[in-house]
């Protein structure tokens, strides 16, 4: 499982360079190293980059890069493209390049992936969610409401010290099966994995009635 480090070194380029880094303390590209992964991207379809990121692959010492594409979006809907991008030197050893990949020097990759995602509005700041299923956007904004105010219970076997360790600004997925109400949030410290959640309503607040981790 991919994971992203908890500390970056960079978080902006300048305006003039027109897309943001997020590179961690273990892969910083040079700028040199950048030219090459920003020409690579627009050879595979990405001719406006937003953001540049690199991740550790744990428990490995692997490293990688992901590279965004600028955001379209309509109404509540978003969509981006994004690559992924192996680097000879950070990546596994014996690593070499497929018969889909293009390769510039040290660096290749496959086609890009096109990543979608829906905006959820809560007391007027807005929030992307990669997945709804089984529920109409509303109901995922009054389900992120009470959590981002409070407004939930430990039920009987959830540990309330977990509760503390979620961010709940960053939902990652709401899917409804029949009755039952699932929702998925990553952990407040970058790269510690994410929680799943079973939900119930319970008048104006939400008891908690099952939540499992998932860690890298």
């Amino acid at each position: 499982m991919k994971t992203i480090s908890a500390v970056f070194v960079l978080a902006l380029l300048p305006a003039a360079s027109g897309f943001e880094r997020a590179y961690v303390k273990q892969a910083v590209l040079s700028r040199e190293e950048e030219k090459v992964v920003i020409a690579l991207a627009k050879k595979r379809g990405i001719k406006k980059i937003a953001k540049i990121s690199t991740f550790n692959q744990y428990p490995s010492t692997a490293r990688g890069i992901s590279v965004k594409g600028v955001e379209d979006i309509k109404g509540r809907q978003v969509s981006f493209k994004v690559l992924n991008v192996t680097y000879r030197k950070w990546s596994f050893p014996g690593s070499k390049p497929g018969k889909r990949d293009i390769q510039m020097g040290d660096f290749w990759a496959s086609p890009p992936g096109t990543r979608k995602q829906t905006i959820l509005k809560v007391n007027k700041k807005e929030y992307r969610v990669d997945s709804l299923r089984g529920l109409e956007t509303k109901e995922c904004e009054g389900l992120l409401g009470l959590l981002l105010a409070g407004k939930y219970t430990a039920g009987p076997g959830v540990n309330p010290g977990q509760l503390k360790q979620i961010d709940w600004s960053k939902p990652g997925g709401f899917w409804k099966r029949g009755e039952r109400l699932s929702l998925h949030f990553p952990h407040k410290r970058e790269g510690s994995g994410f929680f799943e959640l079973e939900v119930k309503p319970d008048k104006k607040q939400l008891i908690i009635t099952q939540l499992l981790q998932a860690v890298p």
